[in-house]
């Protein structure tokens, strides 16, 4: 694995909102009774929904070789997923449902995340040379990596949630904010990746033609 070191402008913007969140409740932001957090909530499936649809249309895994194939499907699968938690597998915009809908849904997602690495050798091997060789933005991964910590820290009253949580009653707002540049980094690493897989398809196109 490659680690680009350039400081980009986006990991300067990410990491300025992580310096800024915890100063929310200092500032007073008001809250209105928890819909600026069902706000951000609501924006952030949306980014999710975006970052699914945004991978199978750009590169366009059927149409790739095998191997790239299977990975890129479960790239979209990951989105679903992330897409699938973080609405409480739907849950949320549907809460009179029966409660076995959702449970049934998150069943199928997670099945369809894990059983592919565990049954396709394709896949995992496509996965193992992804890590050999991508190249992966430094700043923006320890950005992605850093603000789940901080947002899970926050959730779960960790050891260094009081660095960030400078009072108790914007507990949610701060856990929802440090996901929107770890929502965002993810999407940014990917479309890095994606990026390359069509530098490396193209070559191989250009090649195949001389």
């Amino acid at each position: 694995m490659t680690l680009k070191t350039q400081f980009s402008a986006a990991a300067f913007f990410l990491l300025l909102l992580a310096v800024l969140f915890p100063f929310a409740a200092d500032a007073h932001l008001p809250l209105l009774h928890g819909k600026v957090v069902e706000w951000i909530e609501n924006g952030q499936a949306l980014w999710l929904l975006f970052g699914a649809v945004f991978t199978a249309v750009y590169i366009r895994p059927l149409s790739l070789e095998n191997g790239s194939r299977q990975f890129w499907l479960w790239a979209v699968v990951w989105w679903l997923v992330l897409l699938g938690r973080s609405t409480s597998w739907g849950r949320d915009y549907f809460p009179h449902e029966p409660k076995l809908l959702f449970r049934t849904i998150s069943v199928i997602l997670i099945a369809a995340l894990a059983l592919p690495v565990i049954l396709s050798s394709t896949l995992r091997k496509e996965i193992a040379l992804k890590f050999r060789t991508a190249e992966l933005p430094l700043w923006i991964v320890l950005i992605v990596v850093i603000t789940f910590l901080i947002s899970d820290s926050v959730e779960h009253h960790r050891l260094i949630a009081p660095l960030f949580l400078h009072v108790r009653q914007y507990q949610d707002l701060i856990e929802e904010l440090y996901e929107i540049p770890f929502m965002v980094g993810l999407f940014l690493i990917t479309w890095d990746l994606m990026k390359s897989e069509k530098r490396e398809t193209a070559l191989s196109v250009a090649h195949a033609s001389r």
